[in-house]
């Protein structure tokens, strides 16, 4: 799948007016694939590699991370920030400095390159604070949270993206994230990824989008037409209205995505955009594939795709949806190797895997996933030697849906201001804490049940707390295991109603961000 890259970037921008007008596009992007741990476009044109072989600096609040921009010897000093613990307005101050632009308010990587964010130990959430990316080079981002970035309201941040890149923007990669909103425009949040003014070579990977009335777009306008050569692979995008992505002309790659609950539409070609969309899975949803809103139609290339529950509205003026059986219209080439997962394995592989605090696992190739081989220019995924280790979990996380995402919940007791909803959002932000050092949280369904595995996270800041517990059958009373410390549990495969993390034990008042369950 590796191709000889041969024309200059001038030249591809021909070919890419040509295929606008025809349907057909040649890519020839600047340069071969590099070798460093960055996956689809990112790799190509010189590579992304972030800070590797700089300086590694730890950071607990957003001025820390603004000083550490600001410390370097230049703005191009290869630096890589390690961050834990919760970024917010109250900690984000302006640093300057000869070698940064920083921002009150915001994480901004402004003029800058070779910089690598990172989260690292407990985690690190950016809480209503934006990442925004501008007229900067070789970023990556990896292993964050970013929520409930507002465009209105109070606090607003980075217009209300969770990561937005615009202005002369390249080699850009962005992995195992999660990018979560509770709401639409109307609630005051736009986008979770916008790639705006010239933002080229870019990837989303292992990432989680959710909750949001628009994933994302290349290309702010319909006369803003430079953005391209993106890929998203093995990302999950849940309860999404529209936007996953939206393109207005460039190129994009989506292979290996898992679409749950795309309200309105999903994958929105436009203005000559062109679309390469294979091995995806496409579940509740509906008008997946299509261009929408206008009547500037683009061009998709499908092959591998799963449409589970997919509904298609009619063609009409300004609606142009694929389906209901999906064809390509158009053929685009891909200049890097990659290799895709069957279509059947993306919602198993996609949830074990994909977003922050997973381990940075990744598919293995065959229906399952992996911890991924550090080289030495990946980005370090733990703290300094002098830190004490978090506690380990006791057992590998378990493959599979996570049954808890769409579940019920009740439980003994709940401190002010958590809720036990909180353990099954998805969001490691939330959490849900008993009124005192112990007591119990319940998922519950409808209908039964199997269950086999479940998994204990504690929120940032608390990690380490629990002590001992029991799993019960909350049908029955009955214990399913007993042990101690957060992390993955076995239980006996069992068919319930209804499952009980109950802490007998606790060092401090606990904090469980989620309680996951899974059938394998």
């Amino acid at each position: 799948m590796r191709r000889a890259v041969a024309l200059r970037l001038s030249t591809a921008l021909a070919a890419m007016a040509l295929g606008a007008a025809t349907g057909a596009v040649l890519l020839v992007p600047g340069a071969s694939a590099a070798t460093s741990g960055a996956t689809g476009y990112a790799s190509v044109n010189g590579g992304t590699t972030g800070g590797a072989g700089g300086q590694t600096v730890h950071a607990g609040t957003g001025a820390e991370i603004n000083a550490a921009l600001c410390n370097r010897a230049s703005s191009s000093t290869p630096i890589i920030i390690q961050v834990e613990g919760t970024i917010n307005h109250g900690n984000t101050a302006k640093v300057s400095g000869s070698s940064c632009n920083t921002a009150a308010d915001v994480i901004d990587l402004k003029q800058v390159s070779n910089v690598t964010l990172v989260g690292v130990g407990s985690g690190a959430v950016f809480d209503q604070l934006g990442i925004h990316v501008r007229e900067s080079s070789n970023i990556i981002i990896q292993n964050v949270t970013v929520q409930n970035v507002k465009k209105s309201g109070s606090p607003t941040s980075n217009g209300g993206d969770a990561i937005g890149m615009e202005s002369d923007v390249h080699n850009v990669w962005v992995d195992h994230v999660s990018l979560l909103a509770s709401g639409g425009e109307d609630q005051g949040y736009d986008s979770l990824m916008d790639l705006k003014n010239n933002t080229r070579y870019v990837t989303l990977s292992y990432s989680t989008l959710r909750n949001s009335g628009r994933g994302g777009l290349v290309g702010s306008s319909d006369t803003d037409l430079a953005s391209s050569f993106i890929t998203y692979h093995h990302n999950l995008y849940q309860n999404i209205d529209s936007r996953t992505p939206l393109l207005r002309g460039g190129t994009a790659h989506m292979y290996n995505n898992y679409y749950v609950s795309l309200n309105k539409s999903g994958i929105n070609s436009r203005v000559g955009a062109h679309a390469k969309v294979d091995n995806n899975y496409f579940k509740d949803s509906q008008d997946v594939l299509g261009t929408f809103y206008t009547d500037l139609t683009g061009y998709w290339q499908v092959s591998g795709n799963i449409y589970d529950n997919v509904t298609w509205t009619g063609a009409g003026s300004e609606n142009h949806p694929a389906g209901p059986n999906p064809q390509s219209n158009t053929t685009v080439s891909i200049p890097y190797s990659y290799s895709l997962d069957n279509a059947s394995c993306v919602p198993s592989i996609v949830t074990a895997s994909a977003g922050a605090d997973k381990g940075l696992r990744v598919s293995d190739g065959n229906c399952s996933t992996q911890s991924p081989t550090q080289s030495p220019t990946q980005t370090p995924t733990t703290k300094p030697p002098t830190t004490p280790p978090t506690t380990p979990p006791t057992s590998a996380p378990p493959g599979g849906t996570n049954l808890s995402l769409g579940a019920g919940a009740d439980g003994s007791s709940k401190a002010s201001g958590t809720s036990y909803g909180n353990a099954i959002d998805g969001n490691l932000g939330t959490y849900w804490s008993p009124s005192g050092t112990t007591g119990s949280v319940s998922v519950k369904w409808g209908s039964a049940t199997t269950v086999s595995s479940v998994v204990i996270r504690e929120a940032s800041g608390a990690v380490g707390r629990i002590g001992s517990w029991q799993v019960v059958n909350g049908d029955t009373g009955a214990v399913l295991t007993s042990g101690s410390g957060a992390g993955a549990i076995t239980v006996p495969r069992t068919s319930l109603k209804k499952i009980t993390f109950q802490i007998t034990g606790a060092s401090g008042t606990p904090q469980v961000a989620e309680f996951e369950t899974y059938a394998g």
